[in-house]
């Protein structure tokens, strides 16, 4: 493993798999066993590899909260229900995070997509961790389209509404692209991410106008009263109606928690939240079966058409950070190299 030497403290690059190995070590040291630290290390990679900051290194803490809280179980390992021949494949979190019951499932799912056209995977009792693009991207891979939808703890008010009820609900999308990286996007119905409120905290930044609502319900460009307060839906009513629709599928109609039944176990939103995920999975062969033209051929002859005019697709941002991060390894900071080897050498 490559050691944290006190010239990176001022920061510089680490090799992805150095940076692997670091993160599930310390995870190892606070008590995850190797499902959950593998998966959770693969995330925080992917989020840092990727330039999503908020994803990143910057969750290792929550993770360890959510674990001394007795919130989540650090040696769950998750159990796959026998596979039948239904589009419908389940995987029990055994309390535990969702990412290694996702990579469990995520075959399984594939398979049933292929055989059926439309699958869909059910996870419960696990607590989310990061972002969700890491499965559409999977799945991609794979030749599927996909959606991804959770809930979250209570932080978002709905339009026209004063106090959290809703969760920042992630949303995530892929579509399999034979050549280069698939298209995604991945966002919360909140105007931005629970993490980005957090980060401008620690930076001392203010928040953009309509990001937020004190706790009297009134705008607030400040990210201390906009974390004590609520956040905004993105698009307003629009956004507001998404995230109540994913409270419905990915709480309500698979059996888990909504997002305000979440915060009231969790007692707190500085903990990782508990409850379910949906994943579903397409063939577009399947669908497009009888009908005129490949779909993956068309699907590109729009994305062309999309760059033509100027614009980018979603994530390309992102793919390129990748594309450096992989030939140049990742770049931290030097308070960043000084958190994991205080994570790694001294107390969480």
């Amino acid at each position: 493993m490559t050691q944290v030497e006190p010239a990176m403290r001022q920061g510089r690059r680490i090799a992805v798999a150095d940076l692997a190995e670091q993160i599930e070590a310390i995870l190892r040291r606070h008590g995850l066993n190797e499902v959950q630290a593998g998966a959770l290390a693969r995330t925080m990679v992917a989020g840092e590899r990727d330039a999503c900051k908020s994803h990143g290194i910057y969750r290792i803490e929550g993770a360890l909260r959510t674990v001394a809280a007795g919130k989540v179980r650090p040696d769950a390992v998750p159990r796959l229900a026998e596979e039948g021949e239904g589009p419908i494949v389940r995987v029990d979190a055994q309390h535990g995070f969702a990412n290694p019951a996702f990579e469990l499932g995520a075959p399984a799912l594939a398979r049933a997509a292929r055989r059926h056209g439309l699958a869909a995977l059910v996870i419960n009792d696990c607590t989310h961790f990061a972002a969700l693009w890491p499965e559409v991207e999977a799945l991609a891979a794979e030749g599927l389209a996909a959606l991804a939808l959770c809930p979250s703890y209570a932080s978002v008010a709905p339009a026209g509404g004063i106090r959290p009820l809703l969760g920042t609900n992630p949303l995530a999308f892929g579509w399999p692209r034979r050549e280069g990286h698939p298209y995604v996007f991945d966002f919360a119905t909140s105007v931005a991410a629970r993490g980005e409120l957090e980060l401008k905290r620690r930076a001392g930044e203010e928040l953009p106008e309509g990001w937020a609502i004190d706790r009297d319900g009134q705008p607030t460009r400040d990210p201390e009263a906009g974390l004590a307060g609520a956040m905004l839906p993105f698009g307003g009513h629009k956004g507001s109606a998404i995230g109540t629709m994913i409270e419905l599928l990915a709480g309500v109609m698979i059996g888990d928690l909504t997002s305000p039944e979440v915060l009231d176990k969790l007692g707190t939103t500085t903990l990782a939240p508990m409850h379910g995920e949906l994943i579903l999975a397409f063939s577009p062969e399947h669908f497009a079966r009888g009908r005129p033209g490949d779909p993956l051929q068309r699907a590109e002859a729009l994305f062309e058409a999309i760059l033509g005019q100027g614009a980018r697709l979603p994530s390309q941002r992102r793919f390129a950070a990748r594309a450096v991060s992989e030939r140049d390894g990742i770049e931290l900071t030097g308070p960043e190299f000084a958190l994991l080897d205080r994570l790694l050498n001294g107390a969480a």
